[in-house]
């Protein structure tokens, strides 16, 4: 193989394979070859994947990272098999008058090119069994097992501590580790994606009690193979169960004793909280930003606070970023073959955007003609098409609606906002999606239609704000490609990680940004930071750096400066390869 080349079209079991060889080799873990193999996958456990395009759809970003966790380890060949639910119901966003509804499509597994490889049952108490169908898709080294069946209901469904979550859960856990006993796999690690997927590992645990292993060694040998990743920074909000719902969903599917025993042991007023379970299972456990390891307020049994690594989200780049550029940073040695940081200074990188600001900038418009191909396809909250002016400055926002983000910060004072937008030629784009649990008499709904009927109210943005219904990753990679300037203002403190900021700066977009996730990865800071003692010193900070931006933007030089200085200063952060290595040394120590 020639110095610099991939070849990513051989089986991971050709043993002429190169190339994950050389990745373990390069990220020091070269018995990775012998620990993780086609029959002894990574095994990653999440309620949500976001894939539309290989058949499978979430609900927003927890789904979107797994996704870009699966596409990594196809890309660096590594035996990876992601467990999750088919949902044959489809969210989608439709919008009345102003006011938001959702619509649901149903769909097959079939239709999606899933092929059906068994059943599993599901014992529930006074009920006949659940009989879960079991289908795959395999994808290079990669593969989906996912379990579905008639009524299994739309992702997130119901109340996050009533029966039918509880049964979607179960349905995970058991009939996942079931489906991994019909494809005859046996998993190397099994990664927790939140607490809702514990039932794996408590599966894992009951084979090796029923095979004859005493509780306590299973016990240790289950929390060496099993991570914990947490996305929530307060235990508070986890989901929790009583003693009648787990002696309904969850013993009946429990075959060992011992097992029954040790689980209702840790029970306390007559209720569970999976984190309590999750945490006492997995001996790894992660925080998933620098930040969010740090103030994450979770405690065991005992009332001892949890320790969480740091291995913050990443992306993959393949996805997100436009190709051209995704391709200059590689001619320009700023990214390598891995997908990884290359070798380059952050001085250098300035230089080299400085040496090519006018090819960039084009690379900028051939952006925003693809945001425009793609809102041919949508509409804005009044049913209209949207068409952004190529040489007009575009600010925008997309992410979940949710207190927390604060989408409606821009438009506190509509004044300014509009002075802004008009003195600098300016439209702002919105998308998002309310979650799908959230109840109609939620104030996310009542402040997302007064927003919008702000919006509809004023002539000014009327013409110049648009928030582009039906959010989805499609709208969202064109978004990146073809945006100036970004706003990611949540309250410091409650954002886990966030990757959306991640996929614009990646695509040459100046970040406006409160230091809260993943931004505050970064040290010194190199965002456009928002900032404030109170929220009307944030929102001053919000206009003022917007007018910077924008001013920045219209000037060659410093619009050249600053996309550098902010892509040199995430560029570890945000490569999802980082993110597979980071799982990596911490999953597989080498041996003392």
């Amino acid at each position: 193989m020639k110095s610099g080349q991939v070849n990513i079209k051989k089986s991971f079991n050709d043993p002429s394979i190169e190339d994950v060889a050389e990745f373990y080799q390069a990220i020091d873990r070269r018995s990775l070859i012998h620990k993780i193999s086609a029959s002894r996958p990574y095994v990653y456990t999440t309620m949500e994947v976001y894939d539309a395009v290989n058949g499978i759809r979430g609900a927003g970003g927890l789904g979107v990272l797994a996704a870009d966790t699966r596409r990594v380890a196809e890309d660096l060949e590594i035996p990876f098999v992601m467990l999750t639910p088919f949902y044959r119901e489809e969210r989608h966003q439709k919008m009345d008058d102003l006011v938001p509804h959702d619509e649901y499509t149903t769909r097959t597994p079939e239709q999606e090119g899933f092929s059906k490889v068994g059943e599993a049952n599901l014992r529930i108490k006074n009920q006949p069994d659940a009989v879960l169908d079991i289908y795959q898709k395999v994808l290079g080294s990669t593969r989906f097992l996912c379990m579905t069946e008639e009524h299994f209901g739309p992702l997130y469904c119901g109340d996050p501590s009533g029966d039918h979550r509880l049964y979607q859960m179960a349905a995970l856990g058991f009939g996942g580790y079931s489906a991994l006993k019909l494809a005859q796999l046996k998993p190397a690690v099994i990664q927790l994606n939140e607490t809702a997927t514990i039932f794996a590992a408590i599966a894992r645990l009951d084979e090796l009690c029923s095979n004859g292993m005493n509780i306590y060694e299973a016990i240790v040998y289950v929390r060496k193979h099993t991570l914990y990743t947490n996305h929530t920074l307060v235990q508070a909000a986890e989901s929790q169960f009583s003693y009648d719902q787990f002696e309904r969903f969850i013993f009946p599917n429990i075959k060992s004793p011992a097992l029954k025993h040790y689980v209702g042991g840790l029970f306390r007023d007559g209720y569970l909280k999976l984190s309590s379970l999750t945490i006492e299972l997995a001996e790894a456990k992660n925080g998933v930003s620098k930040l969010h390891a740090r103030v994450a307020d979770y405690r065991d049994l005992s009332g001892e606070k949890v320790h969480f690594a740091a291995i913050t989200n990443g992306i993959h780049l393949q996805t997100w970023v436009m190709p051209e550029i995704l391709h200059f940073y590689k001619n320009s040695g700023i990214i390598d073959k891995f997908n990884m940081p290359g070798r380059v200074t952050t001085d250098q990188i300035r230089q080299i955007f400085r040496a090519n600001t006018g090819g960039l900038r084009k690379l900028k418009r051939v952006g925003r003609q693809q945001l425009n191909a793609e809102l041919q396809h949508r509409c804005d909250q009044y049913g209209n098409k949207v068409v952004i002016p190529e040489d007009a400055l575009l600010f925008e926002f997309k992410r979940r609606f949710v207190e927390y983000k604060r989408p409606w910060m821009p438009f506190e004072d509509i004044n300014r906002l509009k002075r802004i937008l008009v003195d600098n030629d300016a439209h702002y784009i919105m998308a998002g999606m309310i979650a799908g649990n959230v109840s109609r008499n939620d104030s996310t709904y009542q402040r997302l239609e007064a927003m919008l009927q702000r919006i509809s109210d004023d002539p000014v943005l009327r013409e110049r704000v648009h928030y582009i219904t039906d959010y989805d990753e499609n709208l969202a990679r064109a978004m990146s490609f073809g945006s100036d300037i970004t706003i990611n203002v949540p309250v410091v403190g409650l954002e886990a990680c966030g990757t959306s900021f991640m996929k614009d700066l990646a695509n040459l977009t100046l970040l406006v940004a409160t230091n809260d996730g993943g931004v505050a990865d970064a040290n010194p800071p190199v965002a456009l930071l928002v900032e404030g003692d109170s929220y009307s010193e944030e929102i001053e900070s919000l206009y003022n750096r917007m007018q910077l931006a924008a001013a920045i933007c219209r000037n060659n030089d410093r619009w050249s400066d600053a996309t550098a200085s902010i892509l040199a200063g995430y560029l570890s952060t945000i490569c999802g390869t980082r993110m597979m290595r980071d799982y990596l040394r911490f999953l597989f120590k080498p041996a003392e």
